[in-house]
């Protein structure tokens, strides 16, 4: 079990370099395959051996090597967060979860990935990019392809359209308060956990995102009018839902069992 761990905390760290660059081009437009790392101050192009995930980062003291211009704290904490999220989920689904646990495990740590790019991009930009949506899509097809069963796949495909259709239908009887974005994430998720998990999530998402948006209130964080993003508060639902959202479901029909 620990050499599990360690590798899926290993493997973590290592996509979640990949992540930064994810999140540093992707809503400027660029390339995350075809350009060469570099620097965003001096433009050189950084060496191999400066781009070992969280090492580079505290050998080089967090500056670069050719410029010495701060890097962002921001990489480190995301390579970290990335492999911390693998491994929870690697502890939780590990002897706890049916078969095929292998394609559970690698579906479900792609999504997480999806939903830390996301929550970043997000939070920074209050958009959430087709490109990344469409990615995870085709992924999430994949994925009911090679775990072909029939019960599983018609449980993806209601999870499709059990929280999206609802939240376009609030967005058009609104005149578009909720975010396509947030609308695309909810459908593309949908195909990997299915929609009791769905159900799970987006009850998550309200409760934490209105309490967090009554505190950045009350602590003047944010203004009245200012916007705040739903999507951060969306994958965090959907991670949380990966990992606690069947004891969640299993406890409140056990407590509305009782209610009644």
């Amino acid at each position: 079990m620990t050499t599990i761990i360690i590798g899926f905390f290993v493997i973590g760290i290592i996509i979640g370099s990949f992540l930064n660059v994810c999140i540093y081009r992707i809503p400027k437009k660029q390339s995350v395959i075809t350009t060469p790392s570099h620097c965003p101050a001096c433009d050189k192009r950084i060496a191999w051996y400066d781009l070992v995930p969280l090492l580079s980062y505290l050998i080089l003291a967090g500056k670069c090597r050719n410029c010495k211009t701060n890097i962002s704290l921001r990489y480190p904490l995301i390579e970290l967060a990335n492999a911390l999220l693998y491994v929870l989920i690697a502890t939780v689904l590990i002897g706890f979860k049916p078969e095929p646990i292998l394609w559970r495990l690698a579906a479900f740590c792609f999504l997480t990935s999806v939903l830390l790019v996301i929550t970043v991009i997000d939070f920074e930009t209050y958009e959430i990019p087709d490109k990344i949506l469409l990615v995870a899509f085709f992924v999430g097809i994949v994925y009911n392809i090679v775990r072909w069963d029939v019960n599983f796949s018609i449980n993806s495909l209601i999870g499709f359209f059990a929280i999206s259709v609802p939240l376009l239908l609030i967005a058009m009887l609104t005149k578009g308060s909720m975010g396509g974005g947030d609308i695309k994430l909810m459908a593309v998720a949908g195909l990997f956990i299915g929609w009791k998990l769905m159900l799970a999530a987006f009850f998550i998402a309200i409760v934490l995102g209105g309490l967090i948006s009554v505190g950045l209130l009350w602590t003047s964080i944010k203004k009245r009018k200012d916007p705040i993003p739903f999507g951060p508060f969306l994958a965090l639902g959907i991670y949380l839902s990966i990992l606690f959202g069947d004891d969640l479901i299993r406890w409140y029909l056990i407590t509305s069992h009782i209610a009644v």
